[in-house]
Order: C-alpha cells, then sequence, then structure tokens
C-alpha cells in the first residue's frame, strides 16, 4: 500500500488514496500505522476519496482506531496532498468531512504555503462551568466544532500536568461525549497559548478545531477580540471569527514529510 505522510503543526498523519487502494479494515489500520515504534508513526490514518457531494471526501481515524467527525490539520494537508498529486487543479478545494462539507483555499508564496479553511459555525453548549478537580477549580466551555471540545482556561499552559488531568477532562460527566480537552492560556487581546489532549490520541502537537474552539472561546468571554494568534507546540494558527456569517477561519501551513510503501500482509487483520 502507497501511502503519504504528513503533519500540520506536528500534528501528523499516514495520508492513503483510498481511491486507489483498498482498505480492508480502517480502524484496525490505523492502529498498526500510527505505532511510532512498529509502524510508520502518526496521531492516526486518513483516507482520501471519491465524493458526490465535494472534490473528495475524508475519513479520519485516530491512533486508537477511534473514528473522528473531522480533523482541522487534516483538512490543510487533505487539500495539500490531492492539489500537489494533482487530484484536484483548482487552489479552491472542497472536502467532504463526517460533518459536511468544508471549504478550503491554498494561498502560495515564493517561499511559503498557508491554507485558509471555513471551519463552519461554532455551538456552545455549556459555558462558563466551575469544574473542581481535587484542590484545583477550572473554568470551562463546551463547544462544539462539528467535533466536541472542552475550552478549559488556566494561568499557565506548561504548568498543566497534561498526562494526568487531560483524561479526566475528557472523560468529565460534564461533558454529553467524550472530548477533546483544550487547555489555553491568555498572552494579550489577540494572542492564546494552547496544549491539548485529544481522545484517541492522547497530547498532541496541535488540534486545528480545537485551536478554533479555544479561539471562540475567548471571544465569547470576551478575553480576546474575533482575530487569534494561537501558540501551539507545533506552531501558530490564525483564527477568525466571522460573526457575520457565523462561521469561523482557520489558517495554517500543511507539510509533506515523505511518500512510503508498505506491506500490509498480516497487518490488518
Amino acid at each position: 500500500m502507497r501511502f503519504t505522510k504528513m503533519q500540520a503543526l506536528g500534528n501528523d498523519y499516514i495520508y492513503v488514496n483510498a481511491m486507489e487502494e483498498k482498505i480492508e479494515n480502517p480502524s484496525v489500520l490505523a492502529q498498526k500505522l500510527s505505532d511510532r515504534h512498529f509502524g510508520v508513526g502518526g496521531d492516526g490514518l486518513i483516507l482520501i476519496d471519491f465524493s458526490e457531494k465535494a472534490d473528495v471526501k475524508m475519513r479520519m481515524f485516530n491512533a486508537d482506531g477511534t473514528e473522528g467527525e473531522i480533523c482541522g490539520n487534516g483538512i490543510r494537508c487533505v487539500a495539500k496532498y490531492v492539489y500537489d498529486k494533482k487530484i484536484v487543479k483548482n487552489k479552491n478545494i472542497k472536502i467532504e468531512t463526517y460533518n459536511g462539507i468544508i471549504e478550503t483555499k491554498i494561498f502560495q508564496k515564493k517561499y511559503s504555503e498557508t491554507i485558509l479553511a471555513d471551519m463552519g459555525q461554532p455551538s456552545i453548549g455549556e459555558e462558563n462551568k466551575k469544574i473542581v478537580m481535587g484542590e484545583e477549580e477550572y473554568t470551562a466551555d463546551y463547544i462544539s466544532m462539528g467535533n466536541p471540545h472542552g475550552v478549559v482556561f488556566v494561568d499557565s499552559v506548561a504548568d498543566i500536568d497534561i498526562e494526568k488531568i487531560g483524561p479526566k477532562f475528557e472523560n468529565h460527566p460534564m461533558f454529553p461525549d467524550r472530548v477533546n480537552t483544550e487547555f489555553i492560556e491568555l498572552v494579550d487581546d489577540k494572542t492564546i497559548k494552547m496544549r491539548v489532549w485529544e481522545r484517541g490520541a492522547g497530547e498532541t502537537l496541535a488540534c486545528g478545531t480545537g485551536a478554533c474552539a479555544s479561539a471562540y472561546a475567548s471571544y465569547l468571554n470576551k478575553k480576546t477580540g474575533k482575530k487569534v494568534l494561537v501558540h501551539l507546540l507545533g506552531g501558530d494558527l490564525q483564527i477568525e471569527y466571522d460573526e457575520e456569517k457565523d462561521t469561523i477561519f482557520m489558517t495554517g501551513p500543511a507539510t509533506t514529510v515523505f511518500d512510503g510503501e508498505i506491506d500490509l500482509t498480516g497487518i490488518d487483520d
């Protein structure tokens, strides 16, 4: 099976053209390929397939094999993948996801390339909820970007023991589903820092939908304006909320790491 390893701010996935490759069991394949010691290594598997509604369709599987609704960093990589490989020749690319169609646009300059994605309408459930864990009290918002996010405001993201507290938030009864949890620190009214605990993957270097949810929560709580620079462990994303359209735009890079080929004999059983 041929594949491409790509990353966006260190959020790395294995990308497979399912229009050419036959994938029998994507959940098992995601677990095996994502293993950083015995597989290719990554935060999960993303399949690129035919779509009757858009230019292409993407399916995203976490490293534990669970299927996710959408992936912001993955969206940008899919756009780059299909454009670079001439599957889609237009720089305006529509991508079908489990949560609907995402419109992307590739901007190319001489020494750099960024991709803009219209991530759609945010939805807020619980807001300014107080959560007590041991001796610590947190303020959290539940926000959906097509997938669930718990946005938690903290004084310092560097001081968070995310391996300990991340799983507790992921399964907290405040949230109706297992959530991706974003811990955010306010830098100023235009900038935040963020660390993320992703369901099915643990801490990752970046999360595109999480950055959207965090920027939106910061705006709703009057901590920032509508345009926010989000500092993640893997780099920066520019997030902007268009109040008139009630949609969130995300702009950031996407990078191809390498192309490869792997023998799947026995690996997808």
